[in-house]
């Protein structure tokens, strides 16, 4: 079976934005604001040299929020992966929830998608022949941590300073400040 290396995207491949009607750090809403943060390519194309399949697995909920359109924000997905792309990293697949609980929008409200569920990581378990118990699950915030446990992978907290807030008490199995100490120490 194959190893999976399942990656939040905000704070992880890209910066956080802070939106000041809200007053706090956020996903960008546009592509005007996406930043891919410093960094990142090189841990990338070094985790697809070893032969880890790269997923990205982000919980984007603007849209249902009323913050911003939902092709705003699939713009700016895609425009992640064509920069990393463009740059020769191959994300084998990437899984976007637009759900919130709190959503504006009926059809966009309680799912069994957004993090900490698990359900994308076992859907490219399924699909790719990923062993779940040889992977790893990294992201700046604790519901990336839960996620990676209720799916039984390995997890890794990315400490990112805008993500404080989000990080709750969930202890990871590894710490790192960024993606490239991440890569290097796993294997």
């Amino acid at each position: 079976m194959k190893r999976g290396l399942f990656l939040d995207r905000d704070g992880v491949i890209n910066e956080l934005v802070y939106y000041p009607s809200h007053r706090e750090w956020e996903s960008p809403r546009s592509v005007e604001d996406l930043r891919i943060r410093p960094g990142v390519i090189a841990p990338l194309l070094e985790a697809n040299r070893r032969g880890w399949l790269v997923f990205l697995v982000t919980n984007q909920p603007s849209y249902a929020k009323g913050k911003c359109s939902l092709e705003s924000l699939e713009e700016v997905h895609e425009q992640v992966l064509k920069h990393l792309r463009a740059d020769g990293v191959v994300i084998t697949d990437s899984y976007v929830c637009f759900h919130h609980p709190d959503s504006q929008i009926a059809r966009f409200g309680a799912c069994d998608c957004r993090k900490p569920s698990p359900r994308f990581l076992l859907d490219a378990a399924t699909t790719y022949g990923i062993d779940l118990l040889q992977s790893w699950m990294a992201g700046d915030a604790g519901t990336d941590i839960e996620t990676g446990r209720a799916a039984g992978c390995h997890t890794a907290l990315i400490e990112y300073e805008h993500s404080q807030g989000r990080r709750g008490s969930v202890r990871p199995d590894l710490v790192c400040t960024d993606l490239a100490e991440f890569v290097q120490k796993i294997d």
